[in-house]
């Protein structure tokens, strides 16, 4: 499959499921994609923040393209994450992925050492240069302590390095600022990676919707994401308010002895593990696992939104 362009719709972040000795748990990860494309997502993001690629060695990395690549079968476009620190790194996940099925690859900006602007154009224009398939620039300073400046987002979108951006900085003013300069350039994606306020981004003009817990109800994101495109405002209010109140099961996990990581990725793969779409609700290492206690507040959520 070609890559539409631009990339609209719903693509989630594929969690990884993985089995109880942390190896990639391929027959759960096909059954949720199974579920993801049943759903009418529009596109399948592997290797991404919610696919804990960051915990990933770069054989399970490729593992997880390989699987999604051939069970997929061109049914949805599959682009994956070649996420690391420094621009060589990067290529080699290109050389990975690109050779097990992705048909485009996400690109943060290099992290560990701070960079500057230029840094940040030299690295998107090299991997550009070396990718047979195109790139997405990733925004997530939360994760890469580097945001990515609007202007430089747009420049190179207008000499064609960049195919879209997933944007997961939370500055919703910046969003604007590139959904509005990204009109110049015809096939350039914005895609927003907000769970909660998706229908707003797509008021403003996003092409699509990145939300980790599309994992969770793809069915109401896809619901929401055309409302939204069929003129009907109120209705994706509401559906959008229905996932805002759902996306409270992030916080189950006690502050006092986990990180927010392991607490929002704990509770996206408890509800799938209750919704009996993965065999397995365990997280990769170092992350903590939630108690008992904390997996039935889990629970909880999944009742009030009607999904149990």
């Amino acid at each position: 499959m070609t890559l539409p362009a631009p990339l609209t719709g719903v693509v989630p972040p594929v969690c990884t499921p993985l089995t109880p000795e942390r190896e990639v748990d391929v027959p759960s990860l096909c059954r949720l994609v199974d579920h993801l494309v049943e759903a009418g997502t529009h596109g399948l993001f592997v290797l991404g923040s919610t696919s804990e690629a960051a915990f990933l060695t770069d054989r399970q990395r490729r593992q997880v393209v390989e699987a999604v690549s051939a069970h997929v079968a061109g049914q949805l476009p599959v682009i994956a994450g070649v996420i690391d620190m420094t621009t060589p790194r990067v290529l080699d996940h290109v050389r990975s992925v690109t050779g097990a099925g992705a048909e485009a690859v996400v690109v943060t900006a290099p992290f560990y050492a701070r960079t500057h602007p230029a840094e940040l154009v030299h690295h998107f224009r090299r991997i550009a240069a070396a990718s047979p398939v195109p790139v997405i620039a990733y925004d997530i300073p939360s994760a890469v302590h580097t945001k990515l400046p609007a202007d430089v987002v747009l420049g190179l979108a207008a000499d064609g390095v960049l195919a879209g951006l997933k944007d997961s900085s939370g500055d919703l003013a910046a969003f604007r600022e590139v959904v509005a300069g990204a009109r110049a350039h015809a096939g350039f994606a914005v895609l927003t990676g907000s769970e909660v306020i998706a229908d707003a981004a797509l008021a403003l003009g996003a092409d699509g919707v990145v939300p980790g817990l599309g994992n969770v109800d793809p069915h109401g994101y896809v619901r929401m994401y055309r409302l939204c495109r069929a003129g009907d405002p109120e209705g994706a209010r509401a559906e959008q308010e229905r996932l805002r109140a759902l996306f409270g099961l992030v916080g189950v996990g006690d502050p006092a002895r986990m990180g927010g990581s392991s607490s929002a990725l704990g509770a996206f793969k408890a509800a799938l593990h209750l919704r009996g779409v993965i065999d397995c609700p365990i997280t990769a290492e170092p992350q903590v696992p939630l108690s008992g206690n904390e997996v039935a507040l889990v629970g909880k959520y999944l009742a009030a939104a009607g999904l149990l």
